[in-house]
């Protein structure tokens, strides 16, 4: 059983009322602590009370609808979000994901595939808070919270993208990441740009970046990213 303070806590928040009960429900027997809500307006209620390891959010609400509402959200905090959305509606989708959630489940689900992607979320913020501040490449040293490398008495920032990609890339270490599961994740809409993203990464990384040691092509497969 795991010990009350350890339990995350989630924010479920959708206006019908039998999924709203049946994740609930479901979670609280994962053992979480579920907080519900069912309009943005009762959710920002919750989360004045309240702080929440994650948001399952639906996108289509009376009032201000899901999309709106992360949108929000991501103005203050990078809180996890989890959208719920319609089948059929894959341009409602890839919104939520450009406007900054961590993922998306359409219905009709089944509430383990709630679970399982609630748990990956959670896991990989778990393993970003285990991660040394500084990532050392050689003597380049990678500086996540603050945004910057510093590379042979140069300091050079990153954007969020990159962030985000150096983020996921050392979550895997040895885990080669193709142009397809790159432009995905950062949400660039051909491929060329991520070999783009990649030559600036470099230029800020390696010590010699036309023949890299930690950001390495993998020929005919994509990238994988070595630290020490």
């Amino acid at each position: 059983m795991t010990n009350k303070l350890d339990k995350k806590h989630i924010l479920v928040v959708d206006d019908d009322q039998k999924i709203k009960e049946l994740i609930s429900q479901y979670l609280i027997e994962q053992d979480f602590i579920v907080t519900t809500a069912e309009s943005s307006a009762e959710a920002k209620d919750r989360m004045e009370l309240f702080s929440f390891d994650l948001i399952v959010l639906d996108i289509m609400m009376p009032g201000q609808d899901g999309l709106d509402l992360t949108r929000e959200i991501r103005l203050k905090s990078d809180q996890p979000i989890i959208l719920l959305t319609a089948k059929g509606d894959p341009s409602d989708r890839i919104k939520g994901l450009e406007l900054g959630a961590d993922d998306y489940v359409p219905k009709p689900f089944e509430p383990k595939e709630l679970l399982l992607r609630i748990k990956n979320i959670l896991n990989k913020i778990k393993k970003l808070k285990e991660v040394n501040e500084v990532i050392n490449f050689g003597e380049t040293k990678l500086y996540i919270k603050k945004m910057i490398i510093k590379n042979k008495q140069k300091i050079y920032k990153i954007n969020t993208s990159e962030k985000k990609l150096l983020e996921q890339m050392i979550l895997s270490a040895g885990k080669v990441f193709d142009r397809n599961d790159i432009s995905k994740l950062i949400n660039l809409k051909k491929e060329r740009a991520v070999d783009v993203m990649i030559t600036r990464l470099r230029q800020k990384i390696e010590p010699d970046p036309k023949n890299p040691v930690y950001l390495q092509t993998v020929r005919g497969n994509g990238y994988v990213l070595w630290s020490d």
